[in-house]
């Protein structure tokens, strides 16, 4: 829930009045694995069974949907507590990643100490058509319609799904432009459905961050809002990912065309 508030406005001809607005819900969300305490994200406290999936998904500590289970969510006083466990790979490697994590963020470093880590090679994507650019207008076209927490508070990111016509099938909000993604990527998963063939579209900015999290989790093509940083696109690049970028309702950018690169 948002929490309503009054406050007051001031125009450049001198009015001032009175007028409520609603903010949106940002609080400490725990994620524990297998018992252990993984991270703690600032995040809106929905749909978090599609987040902790997103999440476990994006950060490697599992393949698939079905690895994690007993999910537990519960609040407390100081936040929320969201528990899960996990079979297949991420149950061994997640110990060793607990013990080395110094700091928790939601830019998608998560603590990783180690620089190498984070030029990793990605794996490539798959070989895909090209998405038409009356698909993304399409979807753009649809998408604030479908975001009630951004119409009511101003302040959520989105990240939606939608099929090679612009067909938008998912939407998650939330506070932070990272958990909007996990939690897209965590719905899909649990639902069964693939992110290709089709595009994920972000209302975030295009950081290297938002890139990793589609390629890893199978996307061919992705749509941002906003201009990419240099790495989003070194990365992009290299992974074959199709980048669509400063998308508006009449015009958007090409940056990368992997349907030509990809193997």
């Amino acid at each position: 829930m948002t929490a309503r508030n009054n406050a007051r406005a001031f125009f450049q001809d001198g009015r001032q009045e009175t007028t409520y607005r609603q903010w949106i819900e940002e609080v400490p969300v725990a994620l524990e694995f297998n018992g252990l305490a993984y991270a703690v994200m600032m995040a809106t406290p929905r749909d978090l069974e599609d987040f902790v999936t997103g999440f476990a998904l994006t950060e490697g500590l599992a393949a698939t949907a079905g690895e994690i289970r007993d999910l537990a969510i519960a609040e407390t006083d100081k936040g929320w507590i969201v528990r899960a466990s996990l079979s297949g790979m991420g149950a061994e490697q997640m110990g060793e990643r607990v013990r080395t994590r110094v700091a928790e963020s939601s830019c998608g470093l998560c603590g990783i100490e180690n620089l190498e880590a984070i030029a990793r090679p990605l794996p490539q994507v798959a070989r895909h058509e090209k998405i038409g650019s009356g698909a993304i207008f399409a979807a753009l076209g649809k998408l604030r319609g479908l975001q009630p927490l951004g119409q009511a508070t101003g302040a959520a990111h989105a990240a939606a799904w939608a099929n090679d016509t612009g067909e938008i099938a998912m939407v998650r909000e939330d506070v932070g432009r990272h958990n909007a993604m996990d939690k897209l990527i965590g719905a899909m998963a649990r639902k069964g459905s693939p992110l290709a063939p089709g595009f994920i579209l972000s209302t975030a900015r295009c950081s290297y961050e938002i890139v990793e999290k589609a390629v890893k989790t199978g996307a061919t093509t992705l749509v941002t809002i906003s201009l990419p940083t240099s790495m989003a696109v070194e990365r992009t690049t290299s992974a074959g990912l199709s980048l669509w970028a400063l998308a508006r309702e009449d015009s958007v950018l090409l940056i990368n065309d992997g349907s030509d690169l990809s193997a």
